[in-house]
């Protein structure tokens, strides 16, 4: 099982975060991956690691689809691949429909359909056997709608980048699982527990492997859930970051009947817990919210405790269908004792 590193967002504590990914390449961490909200961008960032580092993988964990053509996401793709020596891992996703429509002003669309026709385009612009042109429902291209000049025509990257480039998703939804084993490479849960893949994963994604036909490659294909660790001699205070971050993500990222994170948590049997926390955080309880977040969900999807409970925890991800743990952690300490526990 591999190690990468969950970066934050970048900002004022760059230094300090620059300090914990050369610890981790220097440990031997295969990849580290930061992502974008409304805010610091993915591309900036990881280009300011890509020339800091030599070894270490750059994961966009994700880059927003809709802002971004996917002729853009695929230049900005063979531009920091070429620059850092074929390091590049292409992570993509829908985010919510407040963050695209309220910050980037367009409309939301339809997140499968999207997926399925970017990552051909991607696939295409990467192949690089004929001009591109290609006619979908979310993309046309060369664009003949409304207002086209019609002087577009089908153009062939100047840029020979890698057919083979990786291609991750950020699917959490049955469906989104099961398209991300049939066209993706990889998959980045935003979390999850071991004890949940046959009651969610397995179903969907071998339904996408078998659309994808014999060609595909399933050993080859990348499990990634991140999974935050905060170690310390205090379990209850260790768990206290994690519940927030729950209590976040499943109380108030996105409106009450459009959150992907709360519908998620629903299918491991967290009905009630989901309702709750929609109700507190989006009543401005947020406090309220963290403190109901309860400790088995934390000890189910992150590594919390003491170095010897870290190291139990990890038996049950060891023995799980999981390739690369994706490590969410500011704390040195904590990337050398999975270092030392896993690698």
């Amino acid at each position: 099982m591999r190690l990468g590193l969950v970066s934050g967002y970048s900002g004022p504590r760059m230094a300090e975060t620059m300090e914990v990914i050369l610890e981790a390449e220097r440990l031997g961490y295969d990849s580290v991956w930061t992502g974008e909200a409304w805010g610091s961008d993915v591309v900036s960032f990881l280009a300011f690691v890509g020339a800091r580092t030599s070894k270490i993988k750059l994961g966009a964990g994700i880059l927003q689809m809709q802002a971004r053509t996917p002729a853009m996401t695929a230049m900005t793709a063979m531009t920091l691949d070429g620059l850092t020596n074929g390091r590049f891992l292409i992570g993509m996703g829908p985010s919510n429909p407040q963050v695209i429509e309220g910050w980037h002003g367009v409309p939301y669309g339809k997140p499968l359909q999207r997926y399925r026709e970017y990552i051909e385009i991607i696939r295409m612009i990467l192949r690089r056997e004929q001009p591109l042109s290609y006619d979908g429902r979310e993309y046309q291209i060369p664009y003949r709608g409304p207002g086209a000049s019609g002087l577009g025509k089908p153009l062939k990257s100047i840029l020979h980048g890698r057919p083979d480039m990786k291609i991750y998703t950020a699917s959490i939804s049955p469906k989104g699982i099961e398209l991300a084993a049939e066209l993706a490479d990889g998959i980045l849960p935003v979390w999850m527990s071991p004890d949940w893949y046959d009651a969610l994963y397995k179903e969907h994604l071998e339904a996408g492997f078998a659309k994808a036909g014999p060609h595909k490659k399933r050993a080859e294909f990348d499990f990634s859930p991140y999974v935050t660790c905060v170690m310390g001699n205090d379990i209850a205070k260790c768990r206290e970051p994690v519940k927030a971050s729950l209590a976040l993500y499943i109380g108030g990222m996105g409106a009450r009947n459009k959150n992907f994170y709360n519908s998620y948590v629903r299918n491991f049997g967290y009905e009630d817990l989901a309702t709750r926390l929609q109700d507190l955080y989006l009543g401005g309880k947020k406090n309220e919210a963290q403190a109901a977040v309860p400790d088995e969900l934390v000890d189910a999807v992150a590594l919390v405790g003491p170095k010897e409970h870290i190291r139990d925890q990890l038996a049950r991800w060891k023995a799980s269908p999981v390739t690369t743990m994706l490590i969410g952690t500011n704390q040195v300490e904590a990337l050398r004792t999975l270092a030392e526990l896993c690698l």
